[in-house]
């Protein structure tokens, strides 16, 4: 199970390289334009043009489950084929639209008076549907790539028929989130309301819950249950109309289902992304996936290029992540800091609700801030070299080292003839994938593999994980020899 999530965690790597750029846009157009998040008059050059920024940042962040679609498609297929990011997205399209509330609504119409359903179809469209449906399309792809059928269905043979079938177990799994996903949603709303009345240990467990869910996207049933009007709290929408507690005659202090979240985003996130690179053996791969997105969560606070970046590849630190930002919650909330969001915990918002009624000691994110990048930075740090986690820039391999590998020999296709050979054949050869520096490769029979023969074809060395794996160190032109040997397997 955690070599699939690793493998999960790679192929998310191509998406989530696609969202540092709309930190870069959204920051930039959120400082030139902050009435796209506060609302407003837009006029003038620099308005117009920071609200063109956002617009081209949020295209990506808004539509990011669709990446993961096709990421996840392609990354997790065995040979890395588009065919699987048509299925993917063919199985997404069907999903969303069999679950989308319209759609839900007219099949089961008691579903239109339960608030709370209705609510959970409303937030079909999320990241776990994405990456489930890229899972769909690459498991189909790899298990019916190679089918054949009559002679009268000829065409549909091999992987036409992939999208095909990706759709059919589509409708199949729709079928069962139409009635398991409501009550995974409602579940979660019952969960926040045990949780109400709490105190500051309740913002705590929020706050954890809050990221620990969104991998899967269900953290929108708690965000509706704290921050709206779903069972009568609406801690955002109070503290954004300008009340206080008193006069909005709540019984919890406004904004503590908030304020917890400004030192992690603002702070914490850029903490813990300079530990990722402090830790990194390819310290250039990690600041290219991590110094925009710390740059994000900062300005405006966009945590998802961050998240998704090392969730799925460490996924113990993610939960230690999501227990930091519960303590940290506790924290704010007891020592009076209250500020709140529109959008998110970034520093635009903390400037614009500094001066709602309902904001106290703000000028607290200033200690709050730095306690939190220390604490981060020393405990993502810790895990990471401790536990040899593999965060951005943390592969198996020494990068630093097999980068700097020189293929002795420059004609890919002979390398790749002379290593199949020494594996053994194309028969031996169950499966083939290659990393930066590194052709990785399941086999049927390790007794048929000869490394001396595999040596011979100018590689800098060869690798034997376990009993059926080898790994050839190429250099950086890997992916010229895998690309030929894959040829040569078909």
């Amino acid at each position: 199970m955690m070599k699939y999530l690793q493998k999960l965690g790679k192929s998310l790597m191509l998406p989530v390289a696609v969202l540092p750029i709309c930190g870069i846009l959204m920051g930039i157009g959120y400082a030139l334009c902050p009435a796209t998040m506060q609302g407003g008059d837009m006029s003038g050059f620099l308005n117009l043009f920071g609200f063109f920024l956002v617009k081209a940042g949020g295209a990506l962040i808004d539509n990011m489950a669709i990446l993961f679609v096709i990421g996840v498609g392609v990354g997790m297929a065995e040979d890395n084929d588009g065919t699987a990011g048509v299925a993917a997205l063919a199985s997404w399209l069907m999903m969303t639209t069999l679950l989308s509330t319209g759609t839900v609504t007219t099949l089961m119409s008691s579903v239109a008076d339960d608030v709370n359903k209705t609510l959970a179809f409303d937030k079909i469209a999320n990241p776990f549907i994405g990456i489930l449906a890229g899972c769909i399309g690459s498991a189909c792809y790899n298990k019916f790539k190679g089918t054949q059928l009559p002679d009268w269905l000829s065409f549909f043979s091999g992987k036409r028929c992939v999208a095909i079938i990706a759709g059919v177990i589509s409708i199949i799994v729709s079928a069962v989130l139409l009635f398991v996903w409501p009550v995974v949603f409602g579940v979660l709303i019952a969960i926040g309301e045990g949780v109400v009345g709490m105190g500051s240990v309740g913002s705590g467990i929020y706050a954890f819950l809050n990221r620990l869910l969104i991998p899967v996207g269900l953290h929108h049933a708690l965000n509706n249950v704290f921050w709206f009007d779903t069972i009568g709290l609406g801690d955002l929408s109070h503290f954004w109309a300008g009340e206080t507690s008193a006069s909005a005659d709540v019984t919890w202090s406004l904004g503590m289902y908030m304020s917890g979240f400004f030192p992690c985003m603002m702070f914490g996130i850029p903490g813990a992304a300079l530990a990722m690179v402090h830790t990194a053996k390819n310290k250039k791969a990690a600041i290219g996936l991590v110094a925009s997105a710390a740059v994000c969560a900062f300005v405006c606070g966009v945590t998802e290029p961050f998240e998704f970046g090392f969730m799925f590849l460490a996924p113990a630190l993610y939960l230690i992540y999501a227990l930091l930002y519960g303590v940290f919650t506790v924290i704010t909330t007891l020592v009076g800091f209250r500020a709140g969001f529109s959008f998110s915990a970034g520093a635009t918002d903390l400037v614009f609700s500094a001066s709602l009624p309902a904001a106290a000691n703000t000028w607290m994110i200033i200690p709050l801030g730095i306690a939190a990048f220390i604490v981060f930075y020393v405990v993502f740090r810790f895990a990471i070299v401790t536990f040899d986690l593999k965060t951005p820039g943390r592969e198996d391999e020494d990068l630093e080292a097999e980068k700097n590998v020189v293929l002795s020999n420059n004609n890919f296709t002979e390398v790749a003839k002379i290593v199949l050979e020494g594996l053994g054949g194309k028969e031996n050869v169950k499966s083939l994938d290659n990393c930066i520096t590194r052709l990785r490769l399941e086999i049927n029979d390790y007794t048929k593999v000869d490394e001396k023969k595999i040596k011979s074809a100018g590689v800098a060395g060869v690798m034997r994980p376990s009993k059926n794996a080898v790994q050839v160190i190429v250099g950086t032109k890997v992916q010229f020899v895998a690309d030929e040997m894959k040829k040569m397997l078909k």
